[in-house]
């Protein structure tokens, strides 16, 4: 996903904003789709709803005063964004031809345990997919997801380990 930026009308300071947004996205764009993806299971979808958090983080992002925090603060944007187009969804099925087409799966050699997977991950609630894509596919530690839904990390804990128990039953 590229940004591109129109400069008519921006001074100094502007431009020194936009690119040192441009370089904290550059460490997390990837990270940003995968969740995405997980979590909505439709590639359309995803990367619209990135593009919707990346407008809106940009527009906020002179407000951030810790740029060390970009990376928490844009997956909770996307977190929150991820959430609204969920409750959209008439039928949450996971459309999963379009998934396995993505680049997240490239590198898996069965395509049996990739659909197994996939169809396990879709069985979770939405609470239960959010902290295992922020985990398991993002990278967070347990203390940073409860921070990014606003849950307590011991629930966060116990919501990932029965989540993830869940997934090894379907799979087994």
């Amino acid at each position: 996903m590229t940004l591109k930026f129109y400069k008519a009308g921006l001074s100094g300071g502007q431009y020194y904003m936009k690119d040192e947004f441009i370089e904290l996205y550059r460490g997390v764009y990837k990270d940003l789709y995968k969740y995405a993806l997980y979590i909505l299971g439709n590639r359309e979808d995803a990367e619209d709803t990135v593009s919707e958090t990346v407008v809106d983080a940009y527009a906020g992002f002179e407000k951030l005063r810790d740029k060390g925090a970009f990376k928490s603060w844009i997956f909770k944007i996307l977190s929150i964004k991820c959430k609204m187009k969920l409750k959209g969804y008439v039928n949450k099925s996971v459309c999963l031809d379009e998934t396995l087409d993505s680049q997240v799966y490239k590198d898996a050699e069965d395509v049996v345990g990739r659909v197994d997977l996939q169809t396990a991950f879709s069985k979770l609630d939405d609470r239960e997919r959010q902290i295992i894509a922020l985990s398991v596919i993002a990278g967070y530690e347990g203390e940073e997801v409860s921070k990014l839904m606003n849950m307590n990390h011991n629930t966060v804990r116990t919501v990932k380990s029965r989540a993830l128990e869940k997934m090894r039953k379907m799979l087994r």
